[in-house]
């Protein structure tokens, strides 16, 4: 498929989405991230677990990594599509990936 041709296709796409209102989330493969106070953190739209310490999480999304730093971390539930991890988060760094 052609380049103009594909933006066709994502455009018409977009287009759609809109009109039924759906949720970004849901219609890309962004992450969508969520930190409630300095104990929980929700990420939906993960690819997957890199490292896992109690100290250190590093998880790899669709457009980069995620490394969230703290303390007594846990991986409390993991599905397919979302990880949601416990414990004293301090900090939350992410990598871009550059094409």
């Amino acid at each position: 498929m052609s380049s103009p041709q594909k933006r066709k296709r994502a455009k018409r796409e977009s287009r759609l989405d809109r009109l039924l209102e759906m949720p970004r989330e849901i219609t890309s493969n962004e992450p969508k991230i969520t930190v409630i106070g300095f104990g929980q953190m929700l990420i939906e739209n993960y690819k997957a677990i890199l490292e896992y310490q109690e100290f250190y999480i590093r998880i790899s999304t669709h457009i980069g990594i995620l490394n969230i730093n703290g303390f007594s971390m846990n991986l409390k539930e993991m599905t397919t599509d979302d990880l949601l991890i416990t414990g004293k988060i301090e900090s939350i760094d992410f990598e871009s990936i550059t094409d």
